[in-house]
């Protein structure tokens, strides 16, 4: 079976029980990966729809695949508890507050980005993001680059990305390298998730709605297909969380497309990071940008979708991959690629902040509380505050 049994004498939770629980959940969903405990304690300790050790299946799942892991493990355990309504439940509940928040925020953007104050509440919001991101380097780093040849690839991503190649061809590159590096690397092993070994009814109606949506967008309007395209391919390969998205972004968007430039993309991730929920729902503002409310929502159901896919794709499938030397060679490459392309990330962004002594000292600041562990959002909320007052 792919859904977990409740406990003798429990009734499984109906879709809607499913949805209120987990929208609870997401009107506070601010700090990230740090919220898969939470939703740890809402679907094992307090409703009791999955056990302990489904719970762990479930994350050691979703760190394998690429995309937001609190996003991605909330999908998870809707899918236990109640089969593909109760997945698309839990993601729909999870993710609504912050898409109708960020929303919103493009709204009032769109509306007040040329008054004074504005300038000066998003030109220290762009030392935040800054600051975000180094910070993210640094910790990503930290956590990854164990071995001189993950240092290699960490700094080949970046030059690689300074000679202004496709990230997603220097993330399969590495990929590649990563499994000729990597090969005294002993294969990882754990417990097995229980399911047959082929793609499930689940993963094959996802998937074809996903592509039935896209041909119709394709049809009707090819900006929105456009969009939607380029959401899901960045979602794809976004190994290793949100954050490693930021390049891929960075890329699709404003080198490549030209539809925001480097600032206003900046921008959305400040307003991304005072919503609850994860940095990818940067991809409603990026949509709202591009193709106002309907462009806000194909952009998000398109950075998400895929990982749902590949949830139920994988799942059966799990503990052969997450055995394969050739597949953990193949990921460690492309996890230290990402240190280098969020250092040339920080780079880029750095580059666009028009530096002084203020500036540099919210840096600072920024950075003292983010290794600090203060959350986020109240770095984001301070840095707001100072912005206005100060610069």
């Amino acid at each position: 079976m792919l859904t977990s049994s409740p406990e003798p004498g429990e009734a499984k939770p109906t879709i809607f029980e499913v949805f209120m629980s987990f929208l609870k959940l997401g009107l506070t969903a601010f700090g990230g990966p740090a919220m898969v405990t939470y939703v740890k304690a809402l679907a094992v300790d307090r409703k009791r729809w999955l056990d302990e050790e489904t719970f762990g299946q479930g994350i050691a799942l979703c760190q394998t695949l690429p995309g937001a892991i609190v996003v991605n493990v909330a999908s998870y355990a809707g899918y236990r508890a109640r089969g593909f309504g109760g997945m698309l439940a839990a993601f729909a509940g999870f993710t609504l507050p912050a898409f109708l928040l960020i929303l919103a925020l493009s709204v009032i953007y769109v509306k007040t980005r040329s008054l004074p104050i504005m300038n000066s509440l998003f030109s220290g919001l762009e030392v935040i993001v800054v600051g975000i991101v180094a910070h993210a380097t640094a910790t990503f780093g930290r956590k990854t680059l164990r071995t001189g040849s993950d240092v290699v690839l960490a700094l080949a991503g970046a030059a690689l990305l300074s000679l202004k190649l496709n990230p997603f061809l220097v993330i399969v590159t590495t990929a590649c390298a990563g499994i000729i590096l990597f090969r005294q690397s002993g294969a990882q092993t754990g417990r097995p998730v229980q399911g047959p070994g082929v793609v499930n009814r689940d993963a094959l109606t996802l998937f074809g709605l996903f592509s039935l949506c896209l041909l119709a967008l394709w049809i009707v309007d090819r900006k929105l297909f456009d969009l939607a395209w380029v959401m899901a391919k960045i979602e794809i390969f976004a190994f290793g969380g949100g954050y490693t998205a930021l390049t891929l972004m960075f890329h699709e968007i404003v080198e490549a497309r030209q539809w925001l430039d480097n600032q206003t993309l900046i921008d959305g991730i400040a307003l991304g990071q005072i919503t609850p929920g994860p940095i990818l729902i940067t991809a409603a503002f990026i949509g709202y940008m591009v193709a106002g409310s309907a462009g806000a929502l194909v952009g998000t159901l398109a950075i998400f979708m895929p990982g749902l896919i590949l949830i139920v794709t994988i799942l059966p499938l799990f503990d052969r991959l997450r055995t394969n030397p050739l597949f953990l060679r193949a990921i460690r490459g492309i996890v230290s690629c990402f240190v280098g392309l969020l250092l040339f990330v920080t780079i880029k962004f750095a580059l666009t902040v028009h530096w002084d002594w203020r500036h540099l000292l919210l840096l600072a600041a920024a950075l003292g509380t983010l290794f600090a562990k203060v959350d986020i959002l109240y770095v984001v909320l301070g840095g707001a505050v100072v912005s206005v007052l100060l610069l």
